[in-house]
């Protein structure tokens, strides 16, 4: 792989996973796009998404400590048998990033079938064009007051199964949780907040997953600094990203991103129409 090709997949990786428009649709379009598809290493796929997981960490470090002293504290009041009312929000917000993170485990039988989908280049222009059309109609959606004090457990497990739904290549698994977040009345901030804090276990469950596969599938050693500057570069342009939405959301207006996926999705179509014509 070059240092080139490294960089544009890390500034996709980064851009694409929090800015709702698919960073594995992206991803596979870049692929085939650079002729790539079957020469990007696993190894390196999965070292991309952790570059993109430390800029979750970074930007809501805040909320992640508070929720690791929450859980410190959680453990020792069911030791001594006693439980805070009302309950502290940091530590609500674990139970149900947990619950919402529960309908991910109804994918892995069919693993292999959904990640098969990321070269049939139809699904994905089609998928974009399904995300664009639901960031368009979360637009049009009252604005919602939930936040981790009032959300309730239904409203994350439905959350939970758009993000399950979002496995599938091409449908933007920011753009799904957040839409629903909208749908369901949660806070615009409160919605972005929680997807991307609910993207942490989803992403260390993914790679563990497929850490084994692409160890087994080999590591090129001398390529490793290559991919640290891929690494690098999604990590950057995942935080940049992450402060984009972060004040987005407090305008209140994804319309943007659903007619870029829109158009990216029927620019996808045309050309994978054209190669096969060809």
């Amino acid at each position: 792989m070059s240092l080139l090709s490294s960089l544009l997949l890390g500034i996709i990786q980064g851009a694409a996973e929090f800015l709702p428009i698919s960073s594995s649709g992206h991803l596979a379009i870049a692929e085939h796009l650079l002729g790539q598809t079957t020469e990007i290493p696993d190894f390196f796929d999965v070292l991309l998404h952790l570059g993109t997981l430390a800029a979750v960490f970074v930007a809501y470090w805040e909320d992640i400590r508070a929720m690791l002293a929450e859980l410190v504290d959680g453990v020792v009041d069911l030791a001594r048998g006693s439980t805070p009312s009302p309950v502290p929000p940091a530590r609500r917000l674990i139970l149900l990033i947990i619950l919402g993170t529960l309908p991910l485990f109804a994918v892995l039988p069919v693993k292999d079938l959904v990640e098969g989908l990321s070269d049939n280049m139809y699904f994905i222009s089609m998928a974009l064009i399904v995300t664009g059309s639901l960031l368009f109609a979360s637009d049009r959606m009252n604005k919602g007051r939930k936040t981790e004090k009032t959300a309730t457990l239904a409203d994350v497990l439905i959350i939970g199964a758009a993000q399950a739904v979002a496995t599938c290549p091409g449908i933007s698994r920011s753009g799904m949780t957040i839409t629903a977040g909208c749908f369901l009345g949660l806070d615009r901030r409160f919605a972005v907040r929680f997807s991307f804090l609910l993207s942490i276990p989803a992403v260390l469950g993914a790679n563990i997953l497929t850490l084994k596969d692409a160890l087994e599938a080999g590591i090129i050693w001398e390529e490793v600094p290559v991919y640290l500057a891929g690494v690098l570069t999604a990590a950057v342009v995942g935080y940049a990203c992450i402060r984009l939405l972060k004040y987005i959301a407090g305008k209140g207006k994804f319309g943007f991103f659903a007619y870029y996926c829109w158009a990216v999705g029927v620019a996808a179509f045309v050309l994978t129409v054209t190669q096969t014509a060809a």
